[in-house]
């Protein structure tokens, strides 16, 4: 019983060292414990109980969760978790709902088109996107143009978009994924579909850690499972995260049996490796990335693009 006391506050405390210094929630799953345990005719409190007082509690607040989980597997939201697709990718976000919180994929896409636009945020525009996550996408802008924009100007119009997202949008979790989306739809390079993705990014291309990775990896494990694990489907996340992890025993059994997986990355480039299948290639002195790689098929989109832009309004 106390261990697994001891791992529900590791989980409130999203420490895999550090107890949860909310002991009204811990305190509250003993008084439940002891119900069950008292129901039994048990006179000690194991780790049956506290598991039949979470599950109880899973049964009262987990309405919702099984609601967006039934509307992706009717095909009302669209999440695919196999095969692969082009500016497409699957995002993790996390609700929360009262005292509950859970994990559900998102899809997030993004298109590109010759223009003068920028990289525009469709949250934004229409005022979904807070703070937070708008900074993150105008993040992105800084990276491309660090990274593969030296030689010639940044010039292109893209669109990003969390799709069938209807509410506000906080945070820069989602930053990796729409980086990735982004240039997938650049180069016309597909990006896997089973797996999903969560991390912030800096200009430099480091991924950072973010909250609410447990509920986000068990949100799509769910959604793998319902469908049936194919032995190839997991989460990327970013290393920095791996100390957060107290992930419920359904998910860990899954990744010791090899049916799930739990990918770290510490830089975009390790993260589009896993995703495309193809080597993101390292610059030179010269500021070339060597040919055939991913970074320099994205150099030469971005170049041809800049030259249809610039080329087209100088002869206006």
């Amino acid at each position: 019983g106390l261990k697994q006391l001891l791992l529900f506050s590791f989980r409130q405390a999203a420490r895999r060292k550090k107890l949860s210094a909310r002991f009204a929630d811990v305190l509250e799953l003993v008084r439940e414990a002891c119900f069950y345990a008292n129901q039994a005719g048990d006179t000690e409190l194991t780790g049956a109980h506290v598991q039949q007082a979470l599950a109880g509690k899973q049964y009262r607040t987990g309405r919702i969760s099984e609601s967006f989980l039934e509307d992706i597997q009717e095909g009302q939201i669209l999440i695919d978790s196999d095969g692969w697709a082009v500016g497409k990718i699957n995002g993790l976000t996390v609700l929360e709902i009262g005292d509950t919180a859970f994990g559900t994929p998102a899809r997030i896409s993004a298109t590109v088109y010759p223009g003068s636009n920028g990289v525009i945020d469709i949250e934004r525009e229409v005022e979904l996107g807070k703070a937070i996550h708008s900074k993150g996408v105008m993040l992105l802008t800084g990276y491309l143009g660090a990274k593969y924009a030296q030689q010639f100007p940044l010039t292109l119009s893209a669109n990003i978009a969390m799709e069938q997202s209807y509410g506000l949008i906080d945070g820069d979790s989602a930053s990796l994924a729409e980086v990735l989306a982004l240039i997938s739809a650049i180069c016309g390079v597909p990006l896997r579909q089973d797996l999903a993705i969560t991390g912030s990014i800096n200009q430099h291309g480091q991924v950072q850690a973010i909250g609410g990775v447990n509920e986000k990896i068990e949100g799509f494990f769910k959604l793998c499972q319902s469908r049936g694990l194919t032995g190839q489907q997991g989460v990327v996340i970013p290393a920095s995260n791996q100390l957060h992890l107290v992930l419920q025993q359904d998910v860990i059994n899954a990744v010791a049996a090899g049916q799930f997986h739990i990918y770290t990355v510490h830089t975009v480039d390790e993260a589009l490796e896993l995703l495309t299948g193809l080597c993101a290639g390292e610059r030179n002195h010269k500021g070339q990335y060597p040919k055939k790689t991913l970074n320099a098929l994205t150099m030469q989109k971005l170049a041809a693009i800049a030259e249809l832009v610039n080329g087209g309004a100088e002869e206006e």
